[in-house]
C-alpha cells in the first residue's frame, strides 16, 4: 500500500476499530492510577474522527487528513488526552505537508515531531510514566529502522514494536506527571493507560500499511 492520504483514512479507521476493543482495557488500567476513564474517552475521540472521515472530511494529502484529525481529537477527547493527542497529530501533519506520498524518512519525521508536540505540551520526558515513553521508544525504534534500510512499511513495524516495548517499560516507572504522580510508589506496577493507547494506535498504523 502506498502511503498517502488513503493510507492516513485505513490508519485512523483501524485505530478507531482498536481503540474501541481496547476500551474497557484501558479503562482498567486508567482506574488503577488515574480517573478510569481513559478508554472511554479515546472511544469516543476516535469515533470522532471515524465519523468526520465517513463523511468525506480530511483532504487529498496525508497532512490534510492527519490535521482533520487532529481538530476532531481535541474537541471530542476529555481529560488531558485530548490536546495531547491533538497537538501530536497536529505537528505530525505540519511535518509531512505538502507531501502527497511517504517514504521512511517521512515517517520519522512524522513521528519524531507527534514526540515533540506531546513533550511540549505536557511538560514530560521519557520516564515520567507518560504517553511519552512509548512515542520516545517507537521513534527511536523508527529511526534505528529507516536507517539502516527499511522502507516505510518496515519502519512503521519498527515504530509499533517500539511503542509496545515503551508502554510495557512503564510498569517500572514511578510517575513524575499527571494524577498517576499523586500514588508515588503505589504507581509502580502499573502500566500507563496513555502509553497504552499510543501502542494501540502506531500498531493500527502499521497494519493498515500491511
Amino acid at each position: 500500500m502506498i502511503l498517502d492520504s488513503a493510507w492516513v483514512v485505513a490508519w485512523l479507521t483501524a485505530a478507531a476499530d482498536a481503540i474501541a476493543e481496547q476500551a474497557p482495557t484501558l479503562n482498567e488500567l486508567d482506574r488503577e492510577i488515574g480517573d478510569g476513564d481513559h478508554g472511554e474517552n479515546m472511544n469516543r475521540g476516535f469515533e470522532a474522527v471515524r465519523a468526520a472521515l465517513g463523511d468525506g472530511a480530511g483532504g487529498s494529502t496525508p497532512s490534510e487528513v492527519l490535521r482533520a484529525a487532529a481538530m476532531k481529537l481535541i474537541s471530542s477527547i476529555g481529560g488531558a488526552a485530548g490536546p495531547l493527542y491533538g497537538t501530536a497529530f497536529l505537528r505530525a501533519s505540519d511535518a509531512v505537508s505538502g507531501r502527497d506520498e511517504l517514504g521512511s524518512r517521512d515517517v520519522v519525521e512524522l513521528i519524531d515531531a507527534a514526540l515533540r508536540g506531546i513533550e511540549e505540551r505536557g511538560h514530560a520526558v521519557p520516564g515520567d510514566k507518560t504517553m511519552v515513553d512509548a512515542w520516545s521508544a517507537a521513534a527511536t525504534a523508527a529511526r534505528a529502522a529507516s536507517e539502516s534500510g527499511g522502507d516505510a512499511r518496515e519502519v512503521l513495524q519498527a515504530a509499533a514494536g517500539g511503542a509496545e516495548q515503551g508502554a510495557a517499560s512503564t510498569d517500572a516507572l514511578l510517575p513524575h506527571k499527571g494524577r498517576a504522580s499523586y500514588l508515588g510508589e503505589r504507581a509502580v506496577g502499573h502500566r500507563d493507560p496513555g502509553a497504552v493507547s499510543t501502542a494501540v494506535i502506531l500498531r493500527a498504523a502499521a497494519e493498515a500499511a500491511a
